[in-house]
């Protein structure tokens, strides 16, 4: 077995780093530019607008395409009916992408999954989300679970219910402390009162998190003073997005592939890093960027409570695994972590629970219990971390 999963994690490390034969076919002329300016791919971009004619092509036994991009509103031969023409080529065996601009039926994504459509992107989308998008889907390709598979596993339906009732019940109660909330940060600080970042969850899901703002602005000017105090090593949030010391060296500009919380950072100097033993996780004990008023509402979690529009929306759930940044969530595409995205994300979770106000805790740990739950969640064990996460907030520990 291990040895299966080590052939597997080579193969999805060569299928990145050599060329990707891509075929759009589409009218989104923008799209057809981000496909060739990839980051950490390298790409060689066929572009049709008419599928009758891409499928005519296709149809040759010398054409070679590692993926198909197929835009949902084709007129002629529709991105489906591609789809099942494709797999009647034995000469191809593709990746299959739909790109859509407008909001899908529930039956068309259902029978996108019946198929075994490996993916379906919303458009606009940008470069850096674009190029994570796909390196997942490449690396999907060599297990037998597809990102759509991932994205339509039955969802426990008690736990859905019990989401939206208690966000709407919680939303409701807590509208005046998010009020007052809202206002105080308006007069600690300047600056807006949300932090709104990019997020994965299940299925490698993107969506925007929201949480109470609770840094000063212009706190990314601060970490290279705090380089020393991150209790997991050193991070790559001090690195420039414009240019880095190594790219420039090298005499070019950084490649900002990598996308932390809003901000490109270079990839090879984050890969540099994780080489000499970096951390893709970030935490600062007593972290001067912290506002006086973001103390108070990190140690409360009142700084959470507006995860719950998240909720309410189904982008996560009360209980579920740690909704990954963009960038952290890139490097968990082998076949033992990405199981942790079986789950959906949440609010509190098994890491939470136990290993809460311990500043030890490693990076390896998260992920096994990430893993842990994702193998064994339930409903009823849901309520039970519910209520065991009150007690962890009372800890005296900052984490």
């Amino acid at each position: 077995m291990q040895a299966l999963t080590n052939q597997r994690k080579s193969s999805q490390t060569s299928s990145l780093n050599s060329t990707i034969k891509i075929m759009y076919v589409g009218e989104i002329k923008e799209l057809n530019y981000k496909l060739q300016c990839l980051e950490g791919l390298h790409t060689e971009v066929i572009h049709y607008e008419n599928s009758i004619v891409a499928y005519h092509d296709l149809k040759k036994t010398e054409t070679k395409v590692d993926m198909l991009i197929c835009d949902s509103s084709l007129t002629g031969i529709n991105a489906i009916e591609l789809y099942q023409l494709t797999k009647k080529l034995v000469h191809l065996n593709v990746m299959y992408v739909i790109v859509t601009k407008h909001e899908l039926s529930q039956f068309y994504i259902e029978r996108a999954h019946h198929l075994k459509i490996d993916d379906i992107i919303e458009y606009p989308i940008s470069l850096s989300q674009l190029a994570i998008k796909l390196k997942l889907i490449i690396a999907n390709k060599s297990s037998e679970t597809t990102a759509i598979e991932y994205q339509s596993k039955k969802i426990n339906y008690m736990k859905r219910i019990f989401d939206i009732t208690f966000s709407l019940i919680a939303l409701l109660i807590l509208s005046p402390l998010l009020c007052l909330v809202a206002i105080l940060i308006k007069l600690d600080s300047r600056g807006p009162v949300f932090f709104t970042s990019k997020r994965v969850g299940r299925g490698y899901q993107i969506f925007d998190f929201f949480k109470f703002r609770t840094m000063k602005t212009g706190a990314e000017q601060l970490i290279d003073k705090l380089k020393g105090q991150n209790q997991y090593k050193m991070s790559v949030s001090n690195i420039d997005e414009t240019i880095c010391i190594q790219c420039m060296s090298l005499g070019h500009p950084c490649s900002s592939v990598l996308f932390i919380d809003g901000k490109n950072v270079c990839e090879n100097l984050y890969v540099t890093n994780k080489k000499n033993g970096g951390s893709s996780f970030m935490k600062f004990k007593d972290d001067p960027r912290v506002t006086k008023l973001g103390a108070f509402l990190r140690k409360s979690s009142i700084d959470e409570l507006p995860q719950l529009f998240n909720i309410l929306r189904g982008d996560m759930s009360f209980v579920g695994n740690r909704p990954l940044p963009l960038y952290e969530a890139e490097q968990l595409t082998s076949d033992h972590w990405a199981e942790r995205f079986n789950a959906p994300a949440g609010l509190t979770g098994l890491w939470q629970v136990s290993k809460r106000g311990k500043a030890d805790m490693s990076e390896e740990e998260r992920k096994q219990l990430d893993n842990t739950y994702a193998r064994t969640h339930n409903f009823f064990g849901d309520i039970m971390l519910i209520l065991k996460t009150f007690p962890a907030l009372t800890q005296k520990e900052n984490v």
